[in-house]
């Protein structure tokens, strides 16, 4: 997603686990991107408790605060929507779920509405910026039907290399009540341990850096038994990170050249899935390839070895076990398919190059509906990468 004339991308990632001996999480979080208006929306909901009820919800906070912020209806109103429609807590007998909306639009102007949550943290420079401390707007919000609870909103400009974290109270609270955390975390210590962080490494990635909160998070927990459901988030605002991704043989052969060339040129991650596309590269950058034979996994072809490929894979199989992964939301394999998935991953506007010459090998009516046509499987893998991983993704067919 393009926000300035420079060009940049907002880089999101979240982490997050359960309370100890729960199935499900009571926090929720969701993204949503508009395109045709160059914004993004990110809202995390932290429900009342923890299992099925807090779930609950947080879900039902989260999908709703995601429609209102994306309409642009009033804030205030909204909430009280919001906290009319949950169900009440027979225990408690109320109905509650802490949240934070982050909505940035073209130009990096960002509007963060709290209610409950612990307050965001920006980073600017490698250095927590206080929120009294740089030029935002704030504003302060009460419902007359909800009297006790206070929202607080921010605006401000993103600036490149911008960090928004924002995050459940599991965070802040972790260790709470032990002997080295009897207050828990809390924001001082979050803001100690993420300034190390970008100090050892300044360019980590949002989602890197949300789960190294979180395993700092759990590992403050007596026993790493979470006492509260942890969820961190983060938007990173830098320039994008491209990839091109190559496969199938274009189907006029003469234009195998061009492709190659366009190949050669690209700046970013380069990677090949497919052993006729490889060849195709080989020959024409004169570029010797090389089968890596120690790469053989049980299921999986091996992958190979060509100057100026990041990444060379076998093509129709290892690309549907990445589709699968990333619909599953499966990461850290270490086979042909779970490397692709990493590199996508760490890559925003990711470049599909097609070929539509047909494989006959893959017409064979016995095999999976899946492998029946290449272009199918990038497409599942463009629709999930955009809506699930909030990727640009551009797909070009030859």
């Amino acid at each position: 997603m393009n926000l300035t004339t420079e060009n940049l991308f907002i880089d999101t990632g979240y982490s997050q686990c359960c309370h100890y001996g729960e199935k499900v999480c009571g926090d929720a979080i969701a993204f949503k991107r508009i395109p045709a208006e160059e914004r993004l929306l990110a809202v995390l909901a932290d429900g009342l408790g923890h299992g099925i009820k807090a779930s609950i919800l947080a879900q039902m906070t989260t999908t709703m605060a995601l429609r209102f912020s994306a309409e642009d209806r009033e804030v205030l109103h909204s909430a009280e929507i919001i906290m009319d429609s949950l169900p009440v807590c027979q225990v408690r007998q109320i109905s509650y779920a802490t949240f934070t909306i982050v909505d940035t639009r073209l130009g990096g102007i960002t509007r963060i509405v709290e209610m409950g949550n612990p307050e965001f943290l920006l980073f600017r420079g490698g250095k927590m910026l206080p929120t009294l401390g740089f030029a935002a707007l704030r504003e302060e919000f009460f419902s007359p039907k909800y009297k006790e609870r206070k929202m607080t909103a921010f605006t401000f400009q993103a600036q490149p290399n911008d960090r928004v974290l924002f995050m459940s109270d599991g965070v802040t609270q972790s260790g709470l009540g032990s002997p080295h955390f009897p207050l828990g975390w809390r924001n001082a210590g979050v803001i100690e341990y993420v300034t190390a962080q970008l100090a050892a490494t300044p360019d980590i990635s949002a989602q890197e850096l949300t789960e190294k909160i979180l395993r700092e998070a759990i590992a403050h927990e007596p026993g790493m038994r979470p006492a509260d459901d942890i969820t961190a988030a983060c938007l990173y605002f830098r320039k994008p990170h491209c990839m091109l991704l190559f496969t199938g043989p274009p189907f006029d052969q003469t234009r195998d050249a061009e492709c190659a060339k366009f190949f050669h040129d690209f700046k970013g991650t380069k990677v090949i899935s497919g052993g006729t596309t490889a060849e195709i590269i080989s020959r024409e950058l004169n570029s010797p390839l090389e089968l890596l034979l120690d790469t053989i996994t049980t299921d999986l072809p091996p992958i190979s070895r060509l100057k100026g490929a990041d990444l060379v894979t076998e093509g129709i199989f290892t690309l549907s076990r990445a589709a699968t992964y990333l619909e599953n939301g499966e990461h850290g394999k270490n086979d042909p398919a779970g490397q692709l998935v990493e590199l996508m991953r760490k890559n925003d506007i990711i470049d599909f190059l097609v070929g539509t010459r047909i494989n006959e090998a893959h017409q064979d009516p016995n095999l999976p509906i899946d492998l029946e046509l290449r272009r199918n499987i990038i497409k599942r893998i463009a629709t999930v990468l955009r809506d699930r991983y909030m990727k640009e993704v551009r797909v070009t067919f030859v």
